[in-house]
């Protein structure tokens, strides 16, 4: 049976989610649908993209992505449907689908879209295309192949011979701190040395724990999370809340923006001696 996911900034305090769930039904009572979140920011793309990645690699192949992330930043009479490893991406044309593969897809199409549509307007032409996809078995089937489209690529972290600095991708509802910086980048460019972790002024890390049981309770402690990103975190605190840090926002990219009274900052540097 076929796999939909759906992945939206709509939250669920309303009817919406459940009428497009219905709108897939009623073409394909056999779909299932899960829900990866619908919670994500307007503006944030980064951390819709850091969402879409670490979840869609669990999925089987042949699985359909519906991400409804920021559809009306701009006009437009088209979604895209992007093959990728052996699934399908499904978005509006802002960005979205490179950032979510860190790269340009090599088959894609163009999916009509009502004119000045509204969600469920779009979302009921998006389940007929993906119906013929489904029965047909090529992307041609549902819309015209294109390579043309918003192209935008995750953020990466900037490095020094001794350094490496990144940004705060994500907070979660403990207000735990997701840093763009991988295993694999701290590694590779950390070669086995001593590091401190600085944030905020003056504030330092200066060890790599397994889980959150690895420090004493209220300490401050960093690790790599289950998709590979480095975390930071204070055992049963709010760290976010505490250090004034922040998510990553496209339009403020100083390491410390004032807020009245208050400094938040958005950076994290690794120093390597």
């Amino acid at each position: 049976m076929p796999i939909l996911t759906l992945t939206t900034d709509i939250g669920q305090r309303d009817f919406i989610v459940g009428a497009i769930k219905g709108q897939f039904l009623q073409l394909m009572p056999s779909l299932n649908i899960a829900d990866i979140t619908h919670y994500l920011s307007q503006t944030n793309l980064p951390l819709a993209a850091y969402t879409c990645d670490n979840a869609f690699k669990f999925y089987p192949p042949g699985t359909y992505h519906l991400v409804l992330v920021n559809v009306f930043e701009s006009s437009f009479d088209y979604f895209l449907i992007a093959r990728y490893n052996q699934q399908y991406i499904i978005c509006a044309d802002n960005g979205l689908i490179t950032m979510i593969m860190a790269q340009k897809p090599d088959e894609v199409i163009r999916v009509p879209i009502s004119p000045n549509a509204n969600m469920l307007a779009i979302t009921g032409d998006l389940a007929a295309a993906i119906y013929k996809l489904e029965e047909y078995g090529t992307l041609s089937a549902a819309g015209a192949l294109t390579s043309e489209m918003v192209e935008k690529y995750p953020l990466r972290p900037t490095v020094g011979p001794d350094w490496i600095e990144g940004q705060i991708l994500f907070i979660d509802n403990f207000e735990n701190v997701v840093i763009n910086i991988t295993q694999k980048d701290f590694e590779e460019h950390g070669k086995g040395r001593r590091f401190k972790i600085m944030f905020k002024r003056n504030e330092t890390i200066e060890k790599i724990s397994n889980n959150y049981a690895g420090v004493p309770e209220h300490e401050k402690m960093a690790w790599f999370n289950s998709a590979g990103y480095l975390e930071i975190a204070l055992r049963n605190g709010n760290m976010a809340g505490l250090f004034g840090l922040q998510g990553y926002n496209e339009h403020m990219q100083q390491s410390g923006v004032s807020n009245g009274n208050k400094w938040f900052y958005q950076t994290i540097r690794i120093f390597f001696e």
